[in-house]
């Protein structure tokens, strides 16, 4: 497996979830520090994990990762498209390159990861052996909210580029199966970002009143983990999805649900 984003809370979690399912995984992300603390972590349960820089926006850079994966574990089956940012901006000071950067960073970083995931493991590929692409996007990707233009654009763009990437590859027998999770307020470093830039721009007052105002608007009652969500990877990343591509794993404790 690769995943990309690997040294933040959830993306390291995700990497938990597959070595304890007895995957091999390859950590990539642009924080070295963070990303080999990760790695040092995997290896010391025993687990098979290397690191690799990754800037997900160049495109030679996904050519070495994907090579460092295949050289390292002798071939690929799985791809996470993990890596995003998300900065909030009201519409009316929204600067039209970082609306670009967000863009660049969410939605053209992971088709780099569909196309040359899709190029190892189609057949007569490195790996060749098909195997299953799973990307981020968030129950923002499913619906609107306040300064989150940018974000909330890029991951509805992650939705339906995965459905052309789960259509293009199974009409093709490649053996490659795509599907995407959307997950709502998880306990995470981007979680809390999320909720202390609402308190930067004015919209809640503290960090208590930001994460009731959407606790309230979740069924559940309740934040998310990241094992919810490595739990869901797990599952598409697995046999046991096998005839699953294109769909959208909800994981939002019922956000979506009213």
């Amino acid at each position: 497996a690769l995943v990309t984003g690997a040294a933040g809370t959830l993306g390291a979690e995700i990497c938990r979830g597959l070595v304890s399912v007895g995957a091999s995984v390859l950590i990539t992300d642009i924080q070295e520090e963070t990303g080999r603390a990760v790695r040092d972590e995997l290896l010391a349960t025993g687990a098979k994990a290397e690191f690799i820089k990754h800037n997900v926006v160049d495109e030679g850079e996904w050519e070495a990762a994907i090579k460092c994966a295949v050289d390292t574990f002798g071939g690929l089956d799985i791809v996470v498209n993990t890596a995003a940012i998300v900065p909030m901006k009201l519409l009316a000071d929204l600067d039209v390159e970082e609306f670009k950067q967000v863009q660049d960073v969410n939605v053209a970083g992971t088709l780099l990861g569909c196309k040359h995931a899709s190029i190892a493991m189609r057949p007569g590929g490195v790996s060749g052996r098909g195997g299953s692409i799973i990307n981020l996007s968030s129950v923002m990707g499913l619906s609107g909210s306040i300064a989150l233009a940018s974000y909330n654009a890029s991951k509805g763009a992650v939705r339906l580029l995965t459905k052309s990437v789960a259509a293009e590859c199974a009409m093709l027998g490649m053996g490659i199966r795509c599907n995407s999770i959307h997950p709502g307020i998880i306990e995470s470093d981007m979680g809390t970002s999320f909720l202390r830039q609402l308190v930067d721009l004015g919209v809640a007052p503290d960090m208590e009143a930001a994460e009731g105002g959407f606790l309230a608007a979740v069924p559940m009652g309740e934040s998310g983990k990241p094992q919810d969500v490595a739990s869901g990877i797990i599952f598409l990343a697995s046999d046991a999805s096998r005839y699953m591509t294109g769909a959208e794993l909800v994981i939002d404790g019922g956000f979506n649900a009213t």
